[in-house]
């Protein structure tokens, strides 16, 4: 697009041009609709609403003398004539001469003219004026009307099309929409809120640091998964700072029109330090931000242009200029040096996923105006939603709301919430998706395989629900969970994860001799695990403490046409032969317990053949039962 349209005035010209030639068709075709109408109305009233037959005054004479006419209603020159048999006619007298004088030079006899009612109507001087006037007036009322539609529109186009340069901002803050959001709302990320508590004071008392000779940080960059509250974070320091609050998202900068995302940067600057002391943040910055030299667009590359003109701007920052540039990001890796380098986003705050205390927090937060029983328990909730962000968790307690009024209860139970914990990780439970009998049993010995070795192996996570109940695309589920937040992962726990994930797979085949497609995202699962566990964990004896493999992410070729490779074909079989060890060992594992433990398999298949679903303490008390 670039090659085509090379100057922002040109843009200009031709978006106004055709503004001008959409606005005016669009304006001609209502004046012609309005045109038309007001000729359909004149014509409308002009004309009698049922026809009436016309006569000469001689035939008005003969109808008087044979006795046939009662009323003749005079309007200027104009006779209105009702006979006995209520037909209406017209006729017209002779001018300047009165009616019975008109009628005598015919011969009327005056004994069947005295039987006629003859009444007089005068025209009224508004419609007399409007007669005679409203056919000169009309047309200049349409062609100044005609004018003003054409010169507004153009007007409009114009102002439409110059506002591309103007940054699309929304502003919160003393001067914008109200900001109430302050750390108190924000439960996770203490070290981050204690980090941005610096910037507050930054902008609330200047003078304390340059006193001391130090310079205001002009970006802070947060960097955090989907969710997990980065641009609430950014509302709560203008909150607690009481400043004007610019919030943009990156996307918002890039345009069709080489330029116009680096004009919206220069607005956006302008308009923020009027504003001073006052707070620009960015939303997804990496839209803009990615590295340069990297596209197919070369130096005329609309995004980089906005890049540079970012990185500009915060360089033309004067030392007293109390602007703090905000932004976000999930992908941190894939943004220029440049916009990381000291002088300009000076402080980078990672924010990661909530631990149980600050998951019992959000979950506080959010359950705020809402009918809670009594019973609920927000402590077992967050303990069963491990990894879960905080936009998840507040998708988590609305579905819970939404089940609860679906059943037309008054408050919200524990069962409400503890089941849209699996709506949200696995989807809505497919009640109506019926499988046949053997299905519903293979399904059953497949989780039920799944539990025994998770529970029979010490180094994995406890079983909290075992169902074959089908949600979203699974016929059934095994929902584990760790009873305490983990960081690291060691190599005994991946492995005997491998054999969780490949105990259904042993199931069908120790007790049907045979397999199914049931198993096929447990061995996609167990593949990318063991693949990772040998290229990126380290964790093969036989290749050693290495990582095989370099991830580029190229921003038109995709992600996958991004990955190089880095080692040989000798590697990359020894590679894959360690994969092959690591999953034949998990099913080895996963194949002894189904066998040695074939009673305990057994009932905890008949256990979800005849209840569907187990949860923990169910589970557990079947585990421990004699064999």
């Amino acid at each position: 697009m670039g090659g085509v349209i090379n100057s922002l005035p040109g843009a200009l010209e031709n978006v106004i041009k055709q503004a001008m030639m959409k606005y005016l068709t669009k304006n001609i075709l209502a004046i012609v609709l309005i045109f038309f109408s007001i000729v359909a109305l004149f014509t409308l009233i002009a004309s009698p609403f049922e026809e009436k037959e016309e006569i000469s005054l001689s035939k008005l004479v003969q109808e008087i003398n044979d006795g046939k006419v009662t009323k003749i209603a005079v309007e200027g020159n104009t006779l209105n004539i009702e006979l006995k048999d209520e037909t209406k006619q017209i006729s017209r007298k002779e001018n300047e001469s009165a009616l019975t004088e008109s009628l005598s030079n015919y011969g009327v006899n005056p004994v069947n003219l005295s039987a006629v009612e003859i009444t007089l109507k005068g025209q009224s001087g508004t419609a007399y004026w409007l007669g005679v006037l409203l056919p000169f007036i009309l047309p200049f009322l349409i062609i100044g009307a005609f004018l003003w539609f054409m010169l507004r529109s153009a007007q409009r186009g114009s102002m439409q099309a110059l506002s591309f340069a103007k940054a699309k901002a929304r502003l919160f803050g003393p001067q914008g929409k109200k900001q109430n959001v302050t750390f108190k709302d924000v439960a996770n990320a203490k070290e981050a809120k204690e980090e941005l508590m610096e910037i507050v004071e930054f902008l609330k008392t200047p003078k304390k640091f340059t006193s001391m000779g130090a310079k205001i940080p002009k970006g802070v960059l947060l960097m955090g998964a989907p969710g997990t509250g980065k641009t609430l974070l950014a509302r709560a320091v203008s909150g607690e700072a009481q400043v004007p609050f610019f919030s943009i998202s990156g996307s918002e900068f890039v345009e069709m029109f080489v330029g116009v995302g680096a004009a919206r940067v220069r607005d956006l600057f302008e308009t923020a330090k009027k504003h001073a002391p006052s707070i620009i943040f960015i939303d997804e910055i990496d839209a803009v931000g990615r590295l340069r030299g990297s596209g197919l667009g070369g130096g005329h590359d609309e995004r980089e242009q906005t890049l540079n003109q970012i990185l500009s701007e915060m360089d033309g920052f004067e030392q007293d200029t109390n602007v703090i540039v905000m932004a976000a990001t999930n992908r941190p890796d894939v943004l220029d040096p440049a916009l990381l380098r000291p002088g300009r986003f000076d402080r980078r705050i990672v924010i990661d996923n909530p631990d149980i205390a600050a998951r019992e927090q959000i979950l506080k937060i959010h359950g705020k105006g809402k009918p809670l029983a009594r019973n609920v328990d927000l402590k077992v909730v967050a303990s069963r939603t491990p990894g879960f962000s905080g936009a998840e968790l507040a998708n988590l307690m609305n579905e819970a709301a939404i089940l609860a009024a679906r059943k037309d209860q008054k408050i919200i139970n524990q069962i409400d919430i503890l089941s849209s914990i699996e709506k949200v990780m696995l989807g809505p439970e497919r009640k109506s998706h019926i499988y046949t009998d053997k299905e519903k049993k293979i399904t059953a010995y497949h989780e039920a395989g799944h539990a025994l070795v998770a529970h029979i192996l010490p180094n994995t996570d406890p079983v909290h629900k075992i169902s074959i109940v089908s949600r979203g695309r699974a016929a059934g589920y095994t929902l584990k969970m760790p009873d305490e937040d983990k960081h690291f992962r060691s190599r005994t726990e991946f492995n005997e994860e491998l054999a969780v994930m490949l105990g259904g797979y042993a199931a069908e085949k120790t007790i049907f001799n045979e397999l199914t497609t049931g198993a096929s995202n447990d061995l996609q699962n167990a593949s990318e695990l063991a693949r990772k566990m040998v290229t990126e964990y380290g964790m093969s004896d036989k290749l050693g403490p290495v990582t095989f493999g370099e991830r580029e992410e190229m921003v038109f070729l995709g992600r996958d046409l991004g990955h190089t490779r880095n080692y040989s074909e000798a590697i990359a079989a020894q590679i894959d032969q360690e994969v092959s060890n690591l999953i034949s060992n998990g099913l080895k594992t996963a194949l002894r317990i189904v066998k040695e433990e074939a009673t305990r398999l057994e009932k905890i298949a008949q256990a979800l053949l005849k209840k569907e679903t187990l949860e923990r303490k169910e589970f557990e008390k079947l585990m421990s039962s004699t064999v």
